[in-house]
């Protein structure tokens, strides 16, 4: 069920589905021209819950856009509109879908289940110089992941050491805010505002735009 729908920065379009249907209700969002061919490629995938993401972020692009739009893959799994129209990003976790359209601007999303397992990889991908508010940890870090693969999706760069290449500048975890990040991958050192939010059951990063300023 699609919960959100919202004209965000700069002219992008962010919806949040959760999922609740069965297959077959999720089909039904499909247009009838292209409902055959997904039950088709849904037989080749393994897992349920692979399913039910793929089935929901085609569903919530199907309600959002109104038309016969077609989600493909690059080679490396980056996904694109089959007829060019718009940028496309994804993201799902769980019982959650978040999709962000524009038309002309690079993007990036991220959503993801608030979960205390993020402790046990956290290590890997927040250096020493960021900022982890001691009370509120588990929070800071699982919004350090997510504004990381949002801005991973943003840059469209291959072999991104998120420890290493991204930066997250100092902030306090409030219900909502931005937060500045560095990518130091392409040798320049570019950043960006990500958007993020903080909700019951999950975070939302997001963000739209080239770069905002030069550091060093």
């Amino acid at each position: 069920m699609l919960i959100r729908q919202e004209h965000i920065d700069s002219g992008g379009l962010l919806g949040i589905w959760k999922i609740e249907e069965t297959h077959e209700e999720l089909l039904n969002y499909f247009p009838e021209s292209l409902r055959a061919k997904a039950i088709d490629y849904i037989k080749k995938i393994r897992s349920s819950q692979r399913v039910m993401e793929w089935l929901a972020t085609r569903a919530m692009l199907f309600v959002l856009a109104g038309d016969d739009k077609l989600i493909n893959n690059y080679p490396d799994g980056r996904p694109y509109l089959s007829d060019r129209s718009h940028l496309v990003s994804l993201s799902h976790t769980k019982e959650y879908a978040a999709l962000l359209l524009h038309r002309s601007l690079p993007i990036g999303i991220d959503i993801e289940t608030r979960s205390e397992r993020i402790k046990k990889i956290a290590g890997k991908f927040i250096s020493e110089k960021e900022y982890i508010d001691p009370d509120n940890k588990v929070l800071h870090q699982l919004l350090h992941w997510s504004a990381k693969e949002t801005l991973f999706k943003r840059l469209n760069l291959r072999e991104v050491d998120f420890k290493e290449h991204l930066f997250l500048h100092p902030f306090t975890p409030r219900d909502k805010g931005t937060v500045t990040a560095t990518e130091s991958k392409t040798g320049d050192t570019r950043c960006f505002t990500i958007h993020y939010e903080v909700h019951d059951d999950y975070v939302l990063t997001w963000t739209i735009g080239s770069d905002e300023a030069r550091g060093g």
